[in-house]
């Protein structure tokens, strides 16, 4: 596997950064996941943009111009001769001291890896998944906005953790007032009586450029599809569950904390969304060939 690094296409066993980088010490900095499809790298320029989105927000100056960056990532995907693919993009804070202060690191790190992901199961997509909602609740926007992808990621490890604990593969995470937030990988929504609803961005919903994706799909359907704040009630009462993220796509939810959601099987509405969201990975995106 070809890696790039600060730069360079590298061979796997000779991509290493240093012990002294502050996205090792501190998990100071910012990542995106990516998908390729059909030798087309899917949403690459929204990808960047909410990468630079994230770069503002905590004072990271990536050495790398938009363009640049989108060139160099569909250089690493070529360069490891994949057509469908995951691609993982981190900027690091870079090498510093061991205090905490970023100011003393002076040169920022950007690490781009491509290649295979397979979150869950495939037999799952078929039947559906069971989460839980779990005790850790979502990071303020006060403390640590949950609009910033950033490497600091132990908020939803522990959730994770806490799904595992429960023999489930996600877990839902409230917000501080009770709200549905999100879940530990994935933005999450529900049908009921034929119009779509996710939380906001408000109640600690990351920006999912696949969440954004459904969203469109949707509307392009003629589905009502709003944000209003949603509490587990909403969810347990729903027709329709399922959760969206570049990794898992559109996975059906058919249980949550026990209740059954609907039928207990991926509804109707799902489906047709999980086909048209696949339908257009294969067309759209930035080529990788020429």
């Amino acid at each position: 596997m070809k890696i790039f690094l600060d730069g360079k296409l590298c061979n796997e066993r000779d991509a290493k950064v240093s012990v002294f980088d502050h996205g090792l010490l501190y998990g100071d900095g910012i990542f995106e996941g990516i998908r390729a499809y059909n030798g087309r790298v899917f949403k690459l320029k929204e990808h960047i943009d909410r990468l630079f989105y994230s770069a503002k927000a905590i004072l990271l100056e990536i050495p790398l111009t938009h363009a640049e960056l989108m060139q160099a990532t569909v250089d690493t995907i070529r360069a490891n001769k994949l057509r469908d693919g995951y691609i993982r993009l981190v900027v690091t804070r870079g090498v510093g001291n061991l205090g905490l202060n970023p100011r003393s690191c002076k040169k920022p790190s950007i690490i781009i890896i491509a290649g295979k992901i397979q979150i869950y199961p495939t037999e799952m997509y078929l039947r559906g998944m069971d989460i839980v909602t779990v005790p850790t609740v979502r990071n303020l926007h006060s403390a640590l906005n949950p609009a910033i992808k950033s490497l600091n990621y132990l908020n939803n490890i522990l959730a994770k953790i806490e799904a595992n604990n429960a023999g489930v593969e996600e877990a839902i995470m409230l917000n501080s007032d009770g709200f549905v937030a999100e879940c530990t990988a994935d933005n999450i929504f529900i049908i009921k009586n034929g119009a779509v609803f996710t939380p906001p961005l408000s109640a600690g919903a990351l920006y999912g450029v696949t969440r954004q994706t459904v969203i469109e799909l949707a509307e392009q359907s003629g589905i009502k599809v709003s944000e209003p704040n949603l509490t587990r009630y909403d969810l347990f009462n729903a027709d329709e569950c399922f959760v969206t993220g570049t990794g898992a796509e559109i996975m059906p939810v058919v249980k949550i904390d026990g209740r059954v959601i609907g039928n207990g099987k991926p509804g109707s509405t799902t489906t047709k969304l999980i086909a048209e969201y696949k339908a257009l990975t294969q067309v759209a995106g930035t080529p990788i060939y020429k």
